[in-house]
């Protein structure tokens, strides 16, 4: 299955591109997807552990189901004050 990935902010920046699709087996979760997103990206390792994930525009946890054709946007918590 194919999950279309938006990467914002740092994560665009380390990665050089705003967007991209990987492939992956037919049940996977967030938590697998980043997994799979760190082997395609392995510049990405320093902040993955802090990137929040949203699947097809909701926040997702980790165990939550993909499913073929989803998009999963990735984007760096952010603080402030």
């Amino acid at each position: 299955m194919q999950i279309h990935v938006k990467l914002f902010a740092r994560a665009r920046d380390l990665a050089g591109t705003g967007s991209l699709t990987i492939n992956a087996p037919n049940e996977c979760t967030v938590q697998e997807a980043r997994q799979l997103l760190l082997a395609e990206l392995p510049e990405l390792a320093s902040i993955m552990p802090s990137l929040l994930m949203a699947v097809d525009g909701n926040y997702a946890s980790e165990h939550f189901t993909l499913i073929d054709g989803c998009e999963l946007a990735c984007f760096p918590a952010v603080s402030g004050g």
